[in-house]
């Protein structure tokens, strides 16, 4: 189960001829994201296990979940604003159900990324999980 914003994305790579282009588009992605405050890169939002310098701040609105994100790398901030595709305005349980590799494997990235990129990625939607299922427990 993907967002109407990720199947964009997923369409667009379709049109990519190759990897390099993929490249460039996630990257642009990246630069679209609005400004992170600097207030919000404190240890409580930083991801761990990335090899670059990562902050997911969630949010949940009327049950729906988002996150604002940031990276130090370029390729990373794409990486950010394809998880935003992926899961910004989903329930919570819906959040939760995303299985977040496979949908992220559509694009081919399991294949294009270093080691430490998917162990980052991975990081990533593991932080957004446990943010979701947490806030599940809680209202239960």
């Amino acid at each position: 189960m993907a967002s109407a914003a990720f199947e964009d994305i997923v369409a667009d790579f379709e049109f990519l001829e190759d990897w390099e282009e993929r490249y460039r588009y996630v990257i642009e992605q990246g630069k679209s994201l609005p400004a992170f405050d600097d207030a919000l890169k404190v240890p409580a939002t930083k991801v761990e296990g990335c090899a670059s310098q990562v902050w997911l701040f969630p949010k949940i609105d009327a049950g729906r979940f988002s996150f604002e994100g940031d990276s130090d790398a370029m390729i990373v901030s794409g990486l950010i604003a394809v998880l935003q595709a992926l899961y910004n305005g989903l329930t919570l349980q819906e959040v939760s159900r995303v299985d977040a590799l496979s949908e992220l494997a559509r694009l081919g990235l399991n294949e294009h990324l270093s080691a430490q990129r998917s162990n980052g990625v991975r990081a990533m939607v593991e932080r957004i999980q446990s943010v979701a299922n947490a806030q599940i427990d809680k209202a239960d």
